[in-house]
Parts: structure tokens; sequence; C-alpha cells
């Protein structure tokens, strides 16, 4: 007779549950602790220990020596190498044999010359299958080999995650032996932990939660741990539970496999290489175990660096790709900072990035990928778009700090009226687990109620790698449609997408840039890394530019094309968004400033070779030949090398100035356009357009006020300045009579200062005007030994205007400057390009930069960050020697540009800028450029693009270099008649006649 049901407790009851399938109570008699049956020690135990990252047929190869379980290995970024060899029991015929290992570190299963599995305890992966089902004939000895890394999934900090690296960290193995695994004791506990889920996460107040606990209750009832003979019993119990269905208006989650992975970051970019390796294996052979399973992955750089490792598993890789279960993504080199790169390094990433897909795997990315990155740029739409995507995901605004970001699924206008479709899983995480609380905060959390009901739901382990696991799919699986819950199906991004395309009618539209109201000290932090990102965006331009005029000049020069490809390849690469943000390890940040140093020396000499070709049978003055790489004339004065290493100053054009003035230990610089006056302490109290006697600086204040704050965040040490730090203000004060005259007179005249920032740290500065130039640059040499302080320098503008202008990739935008709302309030740091602005009708006041991002404008204060002293992850970040020049410009109305002497190509319209020429990326076969403009105003407008090379045919083309079949252009007179709108990007093919011999 069956027992009389008795009356629940949902405590007791759930807790009940809890402890059958607990892993640490009660494991003697409860379901957990059936997982594993019979096990033995591994037959013989060896390793080796090394510094290097030894490819596999070198390792074997090496000294090994017996190895047991306890021992222990490093230190931090080392290797250790276990030859591990078995001997399967007889009896476990017909059974599922596991080996079991776990260890601190990351490690890799080799197993006949290829790698097989990661193995890692934070990543949940603690045992490699060696048998679903040990045969008959089966061989039972076999040798493996584990590569283990001395780091973890995070790296190796010292106390805390993001701390700097322990360099004296040791590792431990803590077990190593075979198991008879029991599949259908996990089966059940995935069950009873998916039950436990529903019925915690639907709550009291719901029928079907009640439903689920009390199957789990039953399971237990009829389950006996000791007779599997009893599972199916349980089984059944749990199988009509999860098929009852909901209703057709069941939201629907795309489940999509997901493994992050930082191209640098806690780690050295080698290690970021064998995580790749590690993760992707693991999920190969998830795939061939699940073959439903879809896996998204990005970043064309990691996948060449498999390619050039890890041979044997990259064919296997587009072996899986073809079947579509592994999909690339993202269409970009790498998943880049989506502030800090200029327009053209964008349009690279995705040049190099769509072209490596399109020749690795047949075809290019529809989504661009960007999960985990620090703010998105307004012109990204236009990007995408002139690269063929339209669908954009990525997760990071939903870390914003003050106000929630309003939408999960919505369009998103871009600075030129550019849309695409964007969506952020609404679990808030790329790292999801599969667990029924996730599936149901992407329901709950979902901010698009009612117009979307469609959500991306990526799970696996991530940012350090790992990826998904069995469990995680099994989990999944389970609940693919179970009423009380939304309906889970295993998807691609382009199942996802193509889902909410269409039932998009009802979305809305967020216009302007993604900005993320957090890690705002990134525009700021490594300023070393800063500076080189700008000075080689800037050295490859130039390298173009020239080799392109070389290119149409001359039937004997060869283009670079290669070795530019190498060295674009190596900058977009520490445009990674730890990298050039210097959220980043100083291992990192040292291979980083390595990169700049290559493409600075590579660049240079391919500089000198494309100057050399147009030199050619044309001798200038002294030999030298003057280019000025700008889309506008410059009036400026140059320093020209003599012998012995000295320099001269020449003007662009010719006029002189009168000298410095100094008075009561001021000093006056006046070169005609501008008047500057400094105070005894070099602090700025004069700054007149003469023209018009207007002043530009605040009346009663002071520009050039270097001031300190303390720079204590929250938690996030290089990524975060917290609002509080405006608190804090500190001028820094000089002392009088520290100003001196510099260069007097002629063609340049300067003043400069020292000043002491605190006890540990000094600056230099030398204030120049030269003669033509309408702005006053300020050199600047900063000691810096400081820790978690932040230096600025301030300029309070006789301006007023409730919007400042700041650049950004290909254009500008406003920003307010004030706190009106939380949303203004939480943009107290804000990122630039090369300049900042502040206007009013017919006046402004511009601060522009050669190296620096951070900015400010609040009230009638323009602010550039100069440095950070953060101690995490780098305990070094910015510790040392910087300099840096920025400089003010007082401004009425832009005018027209004037005329210029012979120029390989001229626009007509001030508004529109030239930014980029290059060979074309098929040019070859054909003798091809590519000029990329936008127009920079913010204005509709028809231009005349004059062009004095010899040119045969001009086409639009897209970003991609793709040309428009309808895009020929029609050549004038060797003019080109364009059309823009507003912040508009046009990209043209120009086909070359062929040059005279």
């Amino acid at each position: 007779m069956a027992a009389a049901p008795a009356l629940k407790h949902w405590r007791t009851t759930l807790e009940r549950v809890e402890k059958f399938v607990s892993p640490l109570y009660f494991t003697d008699c409860n379901l957990r602790g059936r997982l594993f049956g019979a096990s033995c020690p591994v037959a013989v135990l060896s390793s080796f220990l090394t510094p290097e990252r030894l490819p596999y047929q070198e390792a074997v190869q090496r000294d090994f020596r017996p190895a047991q379980v306890g021992d222990s290995f490093g230190p931090t970024w080392w290797t250790c190498w276990f030859r591990v060899e078995l001997t399967i029991p007889e009896a476990w015929v017909g059974q599922e044999v596991h080996l079991c290992w776990e260890s601190d570190g990351e490690g890799l299963v080799w197993r006949d010359g290829e790698p097989v599995q990661g193995l890692t305890k934070e990543g949940e992966k603690t045992s490699y299958v060696l048998t679903d089902r040990l045969g008959e004939r089966d061989p039972r000895s076999l040798t493996l080999y584990v590569e283990v890394a001395c780091n973890g999934l995070l790296g190796a900090g010292k106390g805390s995650m993001i701390a700097a690296p322990d360099p004296e960290k040791m590792f431990q193995l803590s077990r190593a032996e075979l198991a008879v695994f029991h599949r259908d004791v996990h089966m059940l506990l995935v069950d009873l932990e998916l039950l436990l889920g529903i019925a915690k996460g639907l709550g009291k107040d719901n029928q079907r939660s009640f439903q689920a606990l009390y199957t789990a209750n039953q399971m237990v009832n009829v389950c006996d741990p000791a007779q599997p003979e009893t599972f199916p019993v349980a089984q059944a119990l749990a199988s009509r539970f999860f098929g009852q269905h909901g209703g057709e208006s069941q939201h629907t989650i795309h489940a999509t496999g997901h493994c992050h992975i930082d191209t640098a970051w806690l780690w050295p970019f080698k290690e970021t290489v064998r995580k790749c390796a590690r993760s992707w294996v693991t999920a190969l052979q998830l795939m061939e175990r699940n073959p439903e399973f879809i896996f998204a992955c990005s970043q064309a750089q990691q996948l060449e660096w498999v390619k050039s490792r890890y041979p044997g598993l990259y064919s296997r890789i587009q072996e899986f790709a073809c079947r579509g279960q592994f999909v690339p993504v993202g269409g970009t080199w790498v998943e880049m900072d989506g502030n800090l790169p200029s327009g053209e390094a964008m349009v690279r990433q995705f040049l190099q990035g769509q072209n490596f897909f399109l020749q690795e795997f047949g075809k290019m990315c529809s989504e661009f990928w960007l999960p985990d990155t620090f703010g998105y740029s307004a012109q990204l739409p236009q990007i995408m778009h002139g690269c063929g995507i339209r669908r954009f995901l990525t997760q990071k605004l939903s870390w914003n700090l003050v106000n929630s970001f309003p939408h999960h699924t919505f369009f998103w206008e871009g600075l030129d009226g550019s849309r695409v479709l964007v969506h952020f899983p609404p679990g808030d995480s790329y790292g999801m687990q599969g667990s029924v609380e996730e599936v149901l905060k992407t329901v709950a959390n979902n901010r698009d109620k009612g117009r979307a009901n469609h959500s991306a739901f990526l799970f696996g382990f991530g940012d350090g790698g790992g990826g998904p696991t069995q469990t995680m799919l099994d989990r999944l699986k389970r609940l693919s449609n179970t009423d009380g819950l939304p309906r889970v199906q295993l998807s691609s991004p382009r199942q996802l997408f193509s889902a909410l395309e269409s039932d998009s009618e009802q979305l809305c539209t967020w216009v302007g840039e993604l900005f993320l109201e957090l890690h705002n000290g990134t525009y700021t932090t490594h300023a070393q890394i800063k500076k080189g990102n700008r000075e080689c965006e800037r050295i490859l331009h130039d390298v173009e530019l020239l080799s392109s005029l070389a290119l149409a000049r001359s039937a004997q020069f060869l283009y670079p094309a290669a070795q530019l490809q190498h060295l674009w390849r190596l900058l977009l690469l520490n445009q990674f968004h730890d990298v050039v943000t210097g959220s980043c390890i100083q291992m990192v940040a040292e291979e980083a400033m390595c990169h700049y140093e290559d493409i600075r020396s590579h660049g240079n000499t391919l500089l000198s070779a494309a100057a050399a070709a147009l030199c050619a049978g044309e001798p200038g003055p002294e030999g030298l030949l003057i280019v000025n790489t700008l889309p506008w004339k410059r009036i400026e004065v140059m320093a020209l090398p003599k012998p012995g290493g000295a320099h001269s100053l020449a003007p662009t054009d010719s006029a002189s100035r009168p000298p410095p003035t100094k008075t009561d230990g001021s000093v006056t610089l006046d070169n005609g356009i501008i008047r500057v006056k400094l105070d005894p302490t070099g602090r700025l109290t004069s700054l007149v357009l003469v023209a018009s006697g207007r002043e530009a600086i605040a009346e009663g204040a002071v520009g050039n006020q270097f001031v300190l704050f303390d720079d204590v965040p929250l938690y996030w040490d290089a990524w975060d300045v917290m609002d509080y730090h405006l608190e804090t203000r500190k001028p820094v004060l000089g002392q009088a009579g520290t100003l001196a005259v510099g260069t007097e007179g002629g063609l340049r005249g300067s003043a400069w200062f020292l000043l002491q920032i605190s006890p540990n740290s000094r600056l230099s500065q030398e204030v120049v005007l030269d003669v033509g130039c309408p702005y006053v640059r300020f050199h600047t040499e900063v000691h810096w030994h400081e820790a978690h302080k932040f230096l600025k320098v301030e300029f309070p503008a006789r301006v007023r205007s409730s919007q400042a202008t700041y650049e950004i990739q290909f254009g500008h935008l406003q920003r307010p400057t004030h706190y009106n709302t939380s949303w203004d309030w939480a943009r107290f740091e804000v990122w630039a390009h090369r300049w900042m602005d502040l206007s009013e009708h017919g006046f402004g006041l511009a601060l522009l930069n050669d190296c620096k991002y951070g900015a400010s404008v609040r009230g009638s204060i323009l602010s550039l960050s100069l440095l950070r002293a953060p101690k995490a992850p780098d305990a070094t970040a910015d510790t040392g020697r910087h300099e840096f020049t920025y400089a003010l410009m007082p401004h009425k109305a832009p005018s027209p540009a004037p005329a210029t002497s012979w120029s390989a190509f001229s626009v007509s319209s001030p508004a529109v800028v030239l930014e980029t020429v290059k060979q074309a990326e098929s040019s070859p076969q054909r003798r091809s450029l590519v000029l990329r403009l936008y127009e920079a105003h913010g204005s509709h407008v028809d231009c005349w693009l004059h062009l004095s090379l010899p040119v045969q045919e001009a086409i639009l083309c897209d970003l991609l270099e793709r040309p428009d079949p309808a895009g020929h252009l029609t050549l004038r007179d060797n003019r080109l008649k364009l059309t823009f709108s507003p912040f508009q990007v046009l990209s043209l093919l120009l086909v070359l006649q062929p040059p005279p011999h």
C-alpha cells in the first residue's frame, strides 16, 4: 500500500531536495555521491617545468621526472607538462570512463599529438571523457599529456582578481585518477537542480513553482541512490513535468554557446593563444556530442593565432564552421575599444577582419559582436553599414553606474543617420551557465517587453576563456519548452537577429553615442599607450599617403602592402579594449609599447622609401622634401636638420613676429594673430584674438592651471574615476619667478617654467607661439611618481554655452556643460580625440592635444585629463617620464580654406576632410587608390575634389572597398563632384593611368 501524501512544508521540502543533490552534505548517501563509481589512480605520472610555452612536439621530448598528486609547481607564467600513463581496469567494460583531473592553473589534454580538451577547476571542466562506453576490444592502456599553464582563467592576481600578478604564486595538482562516470545520475542531478531553480525562481505565489517542488520531492521519494534500477521512475516524473508545454505567447530565448576571451588583460598575449586552443577544442568536443550545439566566436586575430600555432585544431574549426556549429561573428580583427581608436582605425578593424573571415570561412560576418567594451562611438553605425553589417550585439551598458539604459532591443541611429539593430542580452551577462534563475532574469529584466519577444542567452565561462560545458547544454535542452518558463532554443546569432527583425515594427530608436557611465578613467590610464596609439595612427596615415603618391608617379615604386598590413594588424591588436585603455597588467603594457616601437621603426623606414621615390629626379632645397600630409593648407615653423645634429627654424610661409616681452615677472607673446600673457608662475592670464580684440580667458580667472585630484575608485582601479574625485580638487601653485623667456622673436617666441606638483612629481613646460600660428602650444614634460592621484589642466573660458563640442571619429558631437539631469551628471568625465571646443555665436575657444583622450567641460571651464596613477592591475601604470603637447586656439566662425600650391588632391569645401589615401586592397591587379573623405561640419554640401594625379576611372565604394555598381563618377577637368550629408563618410576607388616609364 502506497504511503499517504504528507502535508508539505515549503522550506523543509526545498532543503530536503537541496541536500539530496549537495556536493557537501550527506554525500555518503545522497545522489551526488553516486556521480562517480569505481576509481583507480593513474598508472604512472611524470612532469617537467619550463618558463617557455613549448610546442607539443618539443615538449614531449623533454626529460619528465616522477610526479604525484599533491605536488606543487610554478611560478606564475611558467608551464608544467604532465605525462599521464593510464591502464583501465577490465571490470569497467561497458561503462563510461573519465580521467578526473583537478589542478590549479589552466590545463590542456593532448591525445595522439592533438589537443582534445581544456581542464579548469574555475571553468567546471575537471574530467576528460576517455570513452563513452568501454568496448571489449578497446585498448586498456594509453598515454596522455596535460599541459598546465601556471595561471588561472583570470590571471594570477595577488590577493584579488585585478591586483597585479603574484610572480611567486605556486600551483598544485590535487587529483589525477580514472573513474567510472554514471551518466544517468548526472541527468537526474540536472533535472533536480532545474526543478529547484523553478521552485525558487517562480516563488510561493506561483502554481507551477509548487508543481516543480512536489515533483522534485516525489523524485527523492522514489530514487534510491544505491539502486540504479530506481532511476528511470524518477526520470519519468521529471520528463512528465518538463513535457508540459507553455502557450504560443511565451518569450523565446536563443541560447548560443560563447567563450569571451580577452585578447590580453590579466595575462599576456601569448597566453591568450593557449586560452583559445583550450577553450575552442573543448567546444568542438561538445559539438561532436551535441549536433544541435552552436558556438559563436569573434576576433580574427585569435583565429589567426590558432591557425599558425595549432593547424590541426584549426582544420577542425573550419570543418565545424561548414556544418554551421562553429559560427564566426563580429567582423573585426579584435574586439576593439569603442571610443579611442580613430575612425580610420575602426574601418581597418572591419577591413582586416571581414577579409580574414571571407578568406578562411567563405563569408563575411553579418553581426558586429562587441560584448565587453567601455562605450560606443556615435559613428559606429555608419562604419558598420559601410562594412556590410546591420546588426550589433553588446552587453556592457548594463554596467551603467547611474542610469539604467532603457532598452535591450532597439535601433541605434548614428551621427550621420545610419541605423543598425542592436540587442543587449537582457540577462546582463555574456557568460551564462544555463540556470533557471538566469532564464527567468532574461525575461523579467527585458526592458522591451511587448515590443520584442526574443532574447539572446550567451552561455559559457568567459573573459578568460573556458566556454560552455556539457552540464550547461543539458540544462538548456531540458528547458526547451516547459510551462512557466520561456522557450529555450539553441540558436545562432543569425537566427536571433532574423527573429528580432521579423517583429521590429514597435522597436524604439536611440540617437547618438552609447555612453558607458563607468570606466571613464580608461580615457587617461597608461598615457604612454595612448601616445603610442595616436603616433602610430599618424605614421601609418602618412606612410600610406606618401606611398600612394609614389605609386602614382613612379612605375618602379612597389607599394608596401604586406608590410603595411603587418603594421596595421599590430596597431589593431593594441586597440583591443583592455590594451589601448590601459586596463591591463604590466607585462601586456610592455608588449604593447614594443608593438608601437615596431610600427614607428618600420613605418619611418617605409616613409623614407616613399619620400625617396617621390624625390627621384626632383631635387629640392638642400635635398629636402617637405610634404603636407594634412588635407588643408598649413603655415608652420619647422625645425630643419643641420650638419652635426643641430636644427634651424624655417617657415613654410614668409613672416616674422615681435619678440616676447617680460614685465614684472610676466611674459607676453604676440604674433599678430593672438596675444598670450603668462603670469610669473606660467599661468595664462590673457588670450586675445588680436583682429577683434576679443579676450578668451574668463574675467578674474587663469588658464593653464594644473589641478590635482584624489583618485580612489570603488573597485576598478585602472578603469574608473568616480564623480566624488571632483570634490578633492587642489590647484597646483607654482613659485613666482620661475617663468623665463625661451626662444626670442623672429619665427618663434617662447617662455618656460618649472612646477613642483608634489614632493615626488615635477613638471616643466615651454609655452610656444610661432609666426602665423593661430594657437599657442604647451610642450610639457612631467616626471610622475604618484599613487591614486589625477592630474588635469584647466582653462576657464570667457564663453557661455550649454553644449561643448568634442571631436570623435570622422566628425564631432555635442555634450552638455551642465548637470541638469542624471544623464548629464554621469558625463562628468568624457572622451574626445584631437580637440574639444566651447563656442558661442561668433566666437569660441578650442583645446587641442597630441595624445590625450580624457576631457570635460563644466560650465565654462575646459579641462584636459593628463595623468592618472592607479595601482591595479598594473602597479607601475604611468610612473615615470611623460612628454605631451596641448594647444589653445581662440577662433571666430570658420572661414573658407585658402588656396594651396601644388596638391595631389584638394577639396573645394572646408566642410569636407580628406582623411585617408591608400592603395586599394585589390590593387596588385590594377593600380588603384582608395580615398576616404568625410563631412565634418554637420551639413549637406556639394563639393569638388580636384585630382592632380593621372586618374583613369573613379568609383564610389564601401568601407570594405567593394565598388558600388551605380557609383561611377564623371571626371571633368580632373575634378569629381561629390555630395555629402551631415557627417557622411565617402570612399572613392581611383584607378590610375599607367605612369610614364
